[in-house]
């Protein structure tokens, strides 16, 4: 890593990006990014899901263009993929009628290295990774953890500069998540990998904290960069250490406290329309939140970290749920602490049916696309209307698989409260009364 130290490998400046969104403009997705990765570290980026964490690496590597702002690499700006830049997939992208060895060797063969080359150091490659022995495998012979240690020689074999990781460790077990962690971490401590630089997208708090010298969050809806906190635990890490611990419970903190918007940006959050992004989690996975934190030694608030390690979730499961239970009214989320509102108390302490006529009460209450739904089915002779004529309003303000995603959120919030009724079969919605029979 002889590279010079202040001067960084990877810049990327004001970036932004938003997507087309039908009739009424588009959807920001990313706006205003500025950061730097330099030799030497490894950086993490964490926030909520939908944050755009994902479309921030693929702009990094060239693989989509930024609608504003620029990414620089070496001081050269990337419009396209970088032979200096390397990325590992959340899946493994392996080609599957060619081996092991045939897969590492693509890239070098896109890069004009001859066969006998090519072969040579793509055997290094799967020897360093731990995979010797296996070149001439086919993937569907191998297990999650080797399939993924293909794609980390494939990506090393170029010796890349840096390595970009998109929840590359996401897709496998814990166990075998925390071996090829560890194992790629090994090799960048004692510099048996060229490569100088890491820039990684999780989803954990935990996995960052035990890799990364910075970690940077990103606010969400559009994503912005909320925060870069240095970490400066020498490693190998203690995830049970006082000073590990602290670091999660600093982190949730972060994510959990929003950027001070303008007064604009206050005003439009103010107003939830139909087209609001509705947290795609279940009344199921609500419920049971609801439930950890009413517990008698919780009295109704719990702090985030110990209520992850209660429910087993990383923080894409966890914020989500919160996401919903703040916007239903049921929960408020201040620094790292949650604390049920007395509709979250009533909710979680009701029975069954209680419970239905609650949800749908706030349903209608905060989500004006319940209400909206309704309405249109009461004013229908026949009660009914097909979902297709929901999603043409929400692809106003939508992206095509997004208003069927939020669409699909509601139908389920929506049929749990009997708010209305739904045919999967038709794609049919109704009130789920039978129609009045006509006098005489």
């Amino acid at each position: 890593m002889n590279a010079n130290q202040n001067e960084p490998l990877l810049r990327v400046e004001g970036v932004s990006k938003s997507f087309a969104a039908a009739e009424k403009g588009h959807v920001n997705v990313l706006e205003g990014i500025s950061l730097e990765l330099k030799a030497g570290e490894i950086v993490a980026i964490l926030g909520k899901s939908g944050c755009g964490k994902s479309t921030l690496l693929r702009l990094m590597c060239g693989l989509i263009p930024p609608s504003s702002g620029e990414v620089r690499y070496r001081g050269k700006r990337v419009t396209g993929p970088m032979p200096g830049i390397s990325m590992v997939f959340q899946t493994f992208a392996l080609f599957p009628w060619l081996t092991v060895l045939q897969n590492v060797e693509l890239g070098l063969e896109a890069q004009g290295i001859e066969p006998a080359e090519r072969r040579r150091r793509a055997s290094e490659a799967i020897d360093m990774i731990g995979l010797g022995g296996f070149e001439s495998a086919y993937p569907k012979e191998l297990s999650g953890g080797m399939r993924q240690r293909v794609g980390f020689a494939r990506a090393l074999v170029v010796n890349p500069d840096i390595l970009l990781m998109d929840e590359a460790f996401s897709a496998l077990d814990v166990p075998t998540s925390e071996t090829l962690r560890n194992d790629l971490l090994d090799l960048w401590i004692e510099r048996q990998i060229p490569t100088q630089a890491i820039l990684m997208v999780s989803h954990s708090i935990e996995e960052t904290l035990l890799m990364a010298d910075r970690i940077i969050v990103l606010d969400s809806s559009p994503g912005r960069v909320k925060a870069d906190i240095g970490v400066t635990l020498k490693h190998p890490r203690d995830r049970e250490s006082l000073a590990f611990r602290q670091m999660v419970e600093r982190i949730y903190s972060v994510m959990t406290t929003a950027i001070v918007p303008s007064e604009a940006e206050q005003a439009k959050a103010a107003r939830v329309g139909i087209g609001h992004r509705l947290p795609g989690v279940t009344v199921a996975q609500m419920t049971g939140v609801l439930e950890e934190i009413n517990q008698p030694a919780a009295i109704g608030s719990a702090e985030l970290p110990e209520l992850a390690e209660a429910m087993q979730m990383e923080i894409d499961d966890l914020f989500p749920i919160l996401d919903a239970l703040e916007l239903l009214g049921f929960a408020k989320v201040s620094g790292r602490q949650i604390t049920l509102t007395r509709h979250g108390r009533g909710f979680v302490e009701a029975d069954i049916q209680r419970r239905k006529l609650i949800f749908g009460e706030r349903l209608l209450e905060h989500l004006p696309l319940a209400g909206h739904i309704r309405r249109v089915l009461a004013e229908r002779p026949s009660q009914t209307a097909p979902e297709q004529r929901f999603l043409r309003e929400l692809e106003d303000y939508l992206s095509e698989e997004e208003a069927e995603r939020v669409l699909a959120v509601m139908i389920d919030w929506g049929r749990y409260a009997e708010l209305f009724a739904y045919d999967y079969n038709s794609g049919i919605l109704s009130t789920g009364q039978p129609e009045e029979e006509s006098g005489p």
